[in-house]
Formats: C-alpha cells, structure tokens, sequence
C-alpha cells in the first residue's frame, strides 16, 4: 500500500510559542479597544438574565379569576420577563407578593408567617379612605402602595387620556339633559345632598340599582351617551379619587361630565379644564341648573375640544394593572416599610 504524503508544511514553519502568545495579547488589546470606543455594542451582545419577575397575588382583586398561565403580560400588554401567579406554594421563589386590602379583612393569620429575604410586598386598594377600614393593624408591614394616588409607588389610575391624531370630535345625539347612574345611594353622602337640591331645578334620568333600573354592561354607554350632561359624583372627597364615573361613563361615553369629587385643581392634573363642569365652580345648586338647561349648542361643543387631541384609555382588567408592577420594579425603593400606612393614605 503506497504511504499516504504528509501535508505540505507551510515555508514559514511552525508557529514558536513565543509567536501565540503575543498574537492572543495582540488580539485580546484590539478587544479591549473595542469595548473602550463602542461599549454599548459590546453591551447589547451581553448575555441577558433571563429569570422572569415573580409576582405572586395572594388573592386575585377581583371576584372572577382570569387565566393567567400564560405569559399574560407579554402576551397581553407586550411587558416582558413578568411573572403572575396566584400558586402560594410558590411564595419562596416569589420576588413580589401582592396582597389587595379585600383579602385582609378576616384576619392576619391568611399572610405568610415569614417573609423570605428580599422579597416586597405590595398593598393594593382602589376603594377611598372613607370605605378602607381596619388599616392601623398592618402598620410596619408593607414595603410599597399600589392606589389610584399618584404618589403611590405604584400609582393605577382607573383611567387616563392618550394622545391621538385623529382631530376629530364625537358628540352622539343627544335626547335627554342630565343622567345619573347609582347603584348605592346613601342620604349621608354628600352627592345624595347634592343631587336631592339640583334635581329641584331639573330632572335627571336615573339607573342602576338604586333606582331599580339596572343596566347591562353592554348598555351603559349607550344610555348615558344620551344625555347631554352626566353626573359624575363621587362617593366620597379625597384626593386624586377620580373614577370610573369620569373615565367611563362620561368622557368615553361622548357626554359632559358635571363632577363632585375633589378640588376642580386636582381634576385639572387628568383632564383639560374645559372638558368638565364642576359643582364648585357656581354659587348655588340653582345656577348650576340654569348653566346646564341654557347652555347653547356652541358652548356645548367646545367641552368636547379634548377628543381632537385624546382618547380615554381605561383600566378595567387586574391583569394591567398588576403586570405593572413589573414596569415600576427597577425604580422602587428597596428596604422600606411603610410604618404607618393608615396615616399616609388618610393624608
């Protein structure tokens, strides 16, 4: 069998060590330069950390339990590496723990006896401080808030305008004056007061339970979308305590809202000053009446200036809201606990 040649050696030789190593050292400089000039390049060819952000709810906030076992947030609302689950046997690996005030309220013993290392918990609520009750036992307790405040750490309006192009305006017809849905109508209540002394001067269409008029889901835009006015009174005053009364059944229904809330100041940080009447702004309950019955078809138009530059956005799901958490994770404060929460939300 004829002997198979050697492969040609190159006429320069073999490489000497001393050769390779200063080629690795050349080549190793010639990298180092390159992070030094172009470092975000090299920085977006790092690897990731691909470990997703637990949250762990300990009891969902609304009475229907969505599916969340998917990659919901992602999916949903195009927030990446966050994690909802409601599994508790998982609260080691959790890196949040989300605990909504209704789940509170029987008793402490329903909270994990310990807190692993590290790990935040966030107390959620959407309800005022008039019907938040029992705060004073979860002092020293939570890390962040999670409320319709904006000076929460989490701060979940229910709702809010966003920008659009559309410069158009969309007023439906309009067939009745003033409505008002109500479902727990209470004669302490300063809006009970309010709307007692203006229904003196003009009738209001009132549905709801209250009134023994409920309205289906599918009907309460269509029906408030009627009225030229809608009163969007609040259950109780306090600060940035601004509804669904606004968002939904007024501003997204294509009619003006008439709000007793908070100061016209605080309803000026969500919404333009001329897209809303607030009771504040009249002597008396009987002018406001008057401006309501003689406001002509002009003035009226211009209440609805807003939709040229806006749209309602409005947070109705808890699968938004929670996912984020997730948002507002990096910017958080670490090792803080709020001592005296019943104090900070009654400010």
């Amino acid at each position: 069998m004829p002997r198979v040649s050697p492969l040609p050696r190159p006429p320069w030789g073999r490489p000497s060590m001393k050769a390779v190593v200063t080629a690795g050292v050349f080549v190793t400089t010639l990298w180092n330069l390159r992070c030094f000039f172009n470092p975000s390049e090299v920085s977006r060819e790092a690897p990731k950390n691909t470990e997703p952000l637990v949250v762990l709810v300990w009891e969902w906030p609304s009475k229907q339990v969505p599916n969340i076992s998917r990659d919901v947030c992602h999916e949903l609302y195009g927030i990446t590496g966050c994690w909802l689950t409601t599994e508790r046997r998982l609260l080691g690996r959790a890196d949040v723990v989300v605990f909504p005030h209704t789940s509170l309220q029987p008793s402490r013993d329903r909270l994990p006896k310990e807190r692993p290392l590290g790990q935040n918990w966030v107390w959620v609520s959407l309800e005022s401080p008039s019907n938040t009750k029992a705060l004073a036992r979860w002092n020293q307790t939570f890390n962040w808030v999670m409320t319709y405040r904006r000076d929460s750490d989490i701060f979940i309006p229910y709702g809010k305008l966003v920008p659009n192009r559309s410069a158009t305006m969309n007023i439906p017809v309009k067939t009745s004056l003033v409505s008002w849905v109500i479902s727990n109508y209470h004669r302490t209540q300063k809006r009970a007061e309010v709307y007692k002394n203006l229904s003196r001067y003009l009738h209001v269409n009132i549905y709801g339970k209250a009134n023994k008029k409920p309205l289906c889901k599918d009907c309460l835009l269509p029906t408030t979308s009627k009225s030229k006015f809608y009163l969007a009174f609040e259950n109780s005053i306090h600060q940035d305590y601004i509804t669904e009364k606004l968002w939904r059944n007024s501003l997204m229904a294509g009619t003006v809202p008439v709000v007793l809330g908070p100061p016209r100041a605080n309803y000026e940080q969500f919404v333009p000053a001329d897209s809303f009447i607030h009771v504040d702004d009249f002597g008396s309950l009987a002018e406001l009446a008057t401006f309501l019955k003689t406001m002509n078809s002009s003035r009226y138009r211009q209440f609805f200036a807003w939709q040229k530059r806006y749209s309602v956005k409005l947070y109705a799901d808890w699968r938004e809201r929670l996912c984020t958490i997730c948002t507002a994770y990096p910017s958080l404060p670490r090792s803080r606990v709020y001592p005296d929460l019943e104090s900070w939300f009654n400010t």
